[in-house]
């Protein structure tokens, strides 16, 4: 998808850090509860970042507080080299947080109209953001009409308004189907590819692993890994095998002491299991002592959402030792 935008204006506050986001030692609490615990990070202008964690992590009050609209209790902030809130940073910001809100009897483009021209765009902005999300031919409709996906779709559109340097997103998928998160994910890394920097909340963990260049990972208030995808994805734990050997139950015996399971049909028989990477070597060395003639090893890359579960269940058994 092209979304027919020119690369932002390089901002001088950002040019000088060389982050558009910085987050040092951040607290939050609401009584009791404590939503942030010395949570940091930093962004680079134009990455596509991912901010993941289980539901409660903290994600949404880390995002408000980058809006200006939840005072951190202690720690920094910096969005666009700027105080948080600041009319300054403000101004070059987009961003949708949890369901958009729209007046239900006027159509989506007179909403965003009324956007436009309070912060003195012409209309001719609003024509240009929803035909970036695909709604050009919706814009006439009432919002009380639209799907919860065109509505979720219209909300990014307002949050494009303006053409802004840093975009943020708090599940932008939320209730599209499948078509409609195609097109998002692409519509997202366009942006990234022009310049705009996007902060991205989702749950889709396949998604992001598409869409993001680096991503960070917070449960329980407390930041567990923050890194670029690739190296999130290539962290130690355990690695998948298809494994096809002859004779295939002596290959099962030599496996036996491992989760291992027998899959495929006919020819295409063959084990599956888990096991730690450095252990390959040392299996492929016992199944030809053991006689067994090893035809083909596949080793399946872990997923983004395997690594993230494994981070949080490890951090949940922690908290509770």
């Amino acid at each position: 998808m092209d979304t027919q935008t020119a690369q932002p204006a390089p901002d001088a506050a950002v040019t000088a850090t060389g982050f558009a986001v910085q987050v040092d030692a951040v607290r939050k609490s609401f009584g009791a509860v404590a939503a942030l615990r010395g949570v940091s990070l930093e962004v680079r202008p134009g990455q596509v970042y991912g901010v993941l964690g289980p539901n409660g992590a903290g994600k949404t009050t880390l995002l408000r507080i980058l809006l200006g609209l939840v005072r951190p209790d202690d720690g920094s902030v910096r969005v666009l080299g700027r105080a948080p809130g600041s009319p300054q940073a403000l101004r070059r910001i987009g961003a949708l947080i949890e369901t958009p809100a729209f007046v239900p009897h006027l159509s989506g483009r007179t909403n965003l109209q009324v956007l436009a021209r309070a912060r003195g765009l012409r209309d001719a902005e609003v024509d240009r953001v929803l035909e970036v999300v695909e709604l050009q031919h919706r814009g006439g409709d009432r919002f009380s009409g639209y799907s919860l996906g065109m509505g979720q779709r219209l909300g990014v559109a307002a949050a494009l308004l303006g053409d802004p340097a840093l975009l943020i997103l708090d599940e932008p998928t939320n209730g599209l189907d499948p078509e409609g998160v195609a097109t998002m994910r692409t519509l997202i890394r366009d942006l990234g590819r022009s310049g705009t920097t996007v902060l991205l909340s989702s749950h889709l963990l396949g998604e992001v692993q598409q869409i993001c260049d680096r991503v960070v990972v917070i449960d329980r208030g407390l930041v567990i890994a923050d890194d670029t995808v690739s190296a999130i994805r290539d962290r130690p734990g355990t690695t998948a095998l298809d494994i096809w050997a002859t004779p295939l139950e002596t290959a099962g015996q030599v496996l036996a002491d491992l989760t291992v399971e027998l899959v495929g049909e006919g020819e295409d028989r063959h084990w599956h299991l888990e096991t730690a990477p450095d252990d390959v070597p040392g299996l492929v060395r016992a199944l030809v002592a053991a006689g067994v003639d090893v035809h083909e090893i596949r080793r399946e890359r872990q997923t983004l959402e395997g690594v993230f579960f494994a981070l949080t269940a490890h951090q949940d058994e922690q908290e509770e030792s």
